[in-house]
């Protein structure tokens, strides 16, 4: 596991209050779910084979609002719903990575449950008046209805905690958990968590808007992927996380710190995650373009890209950020691949340590000039 994903998991888990119960935490969840469900369900009689079809229609409409929820919101910072941005692709997606899927204890639960007050608003503010209206036309409808949207939410709950069940768990190896908890473990991966796999119980929209990726599980015997050449560095920066990791990704001013890159053509300030830009560079002796998507940013925290350039080059650069004292210690990974074997193996034999070597100088050119931005008469350029 990455320093940085132990060292979040460390300071989420002292976070929690201390009275915090996660067994009490789910009990009420799914009480309150059961009951309310009982509840909408005891107005039904007598259902004729037509209103039947309120059942799969309604969870269809739940896979979709879900969907669309998770998708739009989940990892794109919206001012409306800055919480449920926070709580999911930060505190979540920093929790459990690729490969560090499953949770330690049962403390965990609530990094992986909504919070409890949720499913109150769930039923009260929003199944609750959508039931009222569709009693005016028909009550049978609107039982139905409003049961099956609080049973989408707890299909939801549960599934998801399932998904972070160990491997070996008797649940984990049923079959629809089993491929449901692999497309969620994919999801998880930071170059494919703001494009692929959002659904959690079903699949189905994943499929209609084409945002379904399914990679199978490597054993023994599925040969692997060439792994990716991966390096970090880190440096001491004077000045608080945020103002270091808006500096370092506003990508119009690497030109001026990394010794690699050329030019940038794109939006100037930090950017954001779905921003794309375009960049000339000389790395290892070799020029080249790249082609750049943001993945995510998480202010003061986080900051990730990913590219594709020439000669099959494919990258993944993050910036990570930690408070040190007064000072920010500054954490960049960069992973690549090629495709092609002549520049896996040109990499090998001379490409990694010139590129290793410019990455290192680069954070000694980050640390002055961020710290030459930062002074006062310069924390708002």
């Amino acid at each position: 596991m990455r320093q940085t994903t132990e060292t979040f998991r460390s300071r989420y888990r002292a976070a929690i209050h201390p009275i915090y119960n996660p067994w009490l935490h789910g009990t009420f969840v799914l009480l309150f779910g059961v009951l309310a469900i009982a509840g909408f369900w005891s107005t039904v009689h007598e259902v004729q084979p037509l209103q039947w079809l309120t059942v799969p229609l309604t969870l269809l409409l739940f896979n979709f609002g879900v969907y669309q929820v998770h998708r739009h919101l989940g990892h794109h910072k919206k001012s409306y719903a800055r919480m449920f941005y926070a709580r999911h692709a930060g505190d979540h997606h920093s929790f459990f990575a690729p490969g560090h899927m499953t949770y330690d204890n049962a403390r965990d639960f609530r990094v992986i449950l909504f919070p409890a007050w949720l499913i109150v608003v769930h039923t009260v503010v929003i199944t609750l008046p959508l039931w009222w209206l569709l009693t005016q036309l028909n009550a049978n409808v609107a039982g139905l209805f409003g049961g099956c949207l609080v049973l989408g939410y707890l299909a939801y709950e549960v599934f998801h905690a399932c998904e972070h069940l160990p491997p070996r768990h008797p649940v984990s190896r049923l079959p629809w958990i089993r491929q449901m908890r692999r497309l969620h473990e994919l999801h998880h991966r930071r170059e494919l968590m703001q494009e692929r796999n959002f659904n959690i119980v079903f699949p189905l929209m994943d499929y209609l808007f084409g945002t379904l990726y399914w990679e199978p599980e490597h054993d023994n015997l599925t040969p692997t992927r060439a792994p990716m050449t991966r390096m970090q560095h880190q440096i001491v920066i004077a000045g608080d996380p945020i103002a270091v990791l808006t500096y370092a990704s506003t990508v119009t001013r690497w030109p001026e710190w990394h010794p690699s890159s050329l030019r940038i053509d794109g939006p100037s300030g930090a950017l954001h995650a779905g921003a794309r830009f375009e960049e000339d560079i000389r790395a290892g002796g070799r020029d080249g373009h790249l082609s750049w998507q943001v993945d995510e940013y998480l202010p003061g925290r986080r900051w990730s890209a990913r590219a594709q350039g020439d000669h099959g080059l494919s990258l993944v650069v993050t910036y990570e950020c930690e408070a040190d004292g007064d000072n920010t210690r500054f954490v960049r990974t960069l992973e690549y691949q090629f495709s092609g074997l002549g520049m896996r193996i040109a990499n090998q034999l001379l490409l990694k340590r010139r590129i290793d070597h410019e990455s290192a100088e680069s954070m000694l050119a980050l640390r002055d000039k961020a710290q030459q931005h930062l002074t006062p008469a310069g924390v708002n350029a």
